[in-house]
């Protein structure tokens, strides 16, 4: 039985060649012809149903160019063929797979778009290795010296600091108006939205409690809450669910009488102080420090340099949260600020901060509910979707934002009064960040700072992008100084403005003055 095969094999050995040679070629041809068709704009377009994705792109400078030359979906979203046969195959593959499911089995009325074109996700799905391969000189005779400063400032860090093209570029693949990664000279000319009354003098206070603060010579006005002094628990205990390291050990602090105020500091709020001090072009570091540390009148305070990009991310200024300026910034504005009016105007300790975010609970929130009631981080939660009808009325966070900061009339006030301490921004404190910060002082203690010294500072109450297990009154943060200045070209780099962290902030503490009962 086996020679009779044997043998129609070898008497038909060219034709079964000639049969698996056509099939082989059949089978390649037809899988060109899948991934050309495959490849197209309209393709990608007939899945990614976002309706924004195809006006911005040819609004883009990668479709609407003085060249003619359009750049495709795949070219910035697949690696580039050059990279190799396999890679670009396996990304191709797994990639759509990914839309697929997301096609059939999600509804896209539900994604989050806004969140969807944010640096920190962009970078996951365009491909620097395709940007090089069209963009293989990065010192073209056109660039301008601010250009050419930026790409050599890449050359350099591109593999350190994990920059890509997209770092400073965001906007090229799709078309974002608000979008402005370059010099911005006018910041603060026009974004004002308060009152066109300019205030004469600051609020004279002489009893504690709460009260409307006048910036003089500015049209700026901002609530201040009075907080009675107390003692309570510090820290989340051991068996708190969700609880980290340095939450702990739990102390027993007691904080003197303060005001707070009612928000965090608004954009009308910082951009009358920037407007005022503001250094045109850059100033040395060191001499904005000197002069700072030298200054005994608003005059001789040194204001902030334009920033490198947008700071309000297009999301609007006015009374919107400021974000992106540096802690250095947020002491400098204290420093002003209490100048402008005569007061003690600073930010506030990590002990300030938790006490007056407690409200006078020792709960996880302020608020009724535990955090596993309303985070994310549970299957359970993950599958039937988490109860967001308590924490929605009190914070902006991953599931209400809409990933971007909220005015303070979205939400309810905390029971001292205080709005927007959990969510919406992260918020710097006086003191330097320890993770055994709490380790290091007795258990009873009164006014803590925190350490003398330290490389991070600390920020509190979590951010418009973070989770319920986040947000809790005793969960700890801190600045991460590198990674919030990666695509600032400058040399030495700016200490008045972040230029990739778009969700901290914060607000003030007022000490009374000694006569104030």
């Amino acid at each position: 039985m086996r020679k009779p095969i044997r043998n129609f094999f070898i008497k038909h050995l060219w034709l079964l060649l000639f049969i698996g040679v056509f099939a082989g070629v059949v089978l390649v041809f037809s899988g060109y012809k899948v991934i050309k068709y495959t490849s197209t704009d309209e393709y990608c377009m007939s899945c990614h149903v976002h309706p924004d994705a195809d006006a911005s792109w040819k609004l883009s400078s990668h479709y609407n160019n003085s060249s003619g030359m359009h750049i495709h979906c795949v070219d910035c979203h697949l690696p580039p063929p050059e990279a190799g046969t396999f890679k670009y195959l396996w990304a191709k593959t797994t990639t759509g797979l990914k839309d697929l499911w997301g096609y059939y089995m999600k509804d896209s009325a539900d994604f989050n778009w806004e969140r969807r074109s944010q640096l920190d996700y962009a970078v996951k799905i365009v491909y620097n290795e395709s940007c090089i391969a069209c963009h293989p000189n990065l010192f073209p005779r056109t660039l301008s010296s601010e250009g050419a400063l930026a790409h050599l400032y890449y050359e350099e860090n591109a593999e350190k600091l994990d920059l890509q093209c997209i770092s400073c570029h965001l906007d090229v693949g799709h078309y974002n108006p608000n979008y402005k990664h370059e010099r911005n000279m006018d910041l603060g000319m026009t974004a004002n939205s308060g009152p066109a009354i300019m205030y004469d003098s600051a609020t004279v206070v002489t009893r504690f409690e709460n009260y409307t603060e006048y910036v003089p010579n500015t049209a700026v006005s901002f609530n201040m809450v009075a907080v009675q002094g107390g003692t309570y628990q510090m820290g989340s205990p051991k068996d708190e669910k969700y609880r980290k390291d340095d939450e702990g050990p739990v102390r027993e602090v007691t904080v003197s009488p303060f005001f707070m105020s009612e928000v965090e500091v608004t954009w009308d709020e910082f951009l009358a102080f920037f407007g005022e001090t503001k250094s045109e072009g850059r100033m040395n570091p060191q001499t904005a420090m000197a002069n700072n540390a030298a200054a005994i009148d608003v005059d001789g305070i040194s204001g902030p340099t334009p920033p490198y990009g947008q700071p309000d991310q297009g999301w609007g200024y006015g009374k919107n949260p400021a974000i992106t300026m540096s802690h250095y910034a947020a002491q400098t504005y204290c420093q002003w600020l209490s100048a402008k009016t005569g007061k003690k105007y600073r930010l506030p300790t990590e002990a300030e901060w938790e006490y007056a975010t407690r409200g006078g609970t020792q709960t996880p929130y302020f608020f009724e509910g535990k955090p596993k009631k309303f985070t994310e981080d549970r299957f359970w939660n993950k599958m039937f979707g988490v109860d967001t009808a308590v924490i929605n009325s009190y914070v902006i966070y991953s599931k209400n934002s809409g990933s971007r900061p909220q005015t303070a009339d979205k939400v309810e006030a905390n029971p001292f009064g205080l709005k927007n301490t959990l969510g919406n921004i992260m918020e710097y404190c006086s003191d330097w960040y320890a993770p055994d910060a709490y380790g290091q002082t007795p258990q009873q203690v009164t006014n803590p700072k925190g350490p003398a010294e330290g490389e991070e500072w600390v920020v509190r109450g979590g951010a418009f992008d973070s989770d319920a297990k986040d947000l809790r009154s005793a969960a700890r943060d801190y600045t991460r100084s590198v990674d919030w200045l990666k695509t600032d070209p400058q040399a030495p780099k700016s200490i008045w403005w972040l230029s990739d962290c778009v969700k901290v902030g914060f607000r003030v503490v007022c000490e009374p003055d000694s006569a104030i009962k």
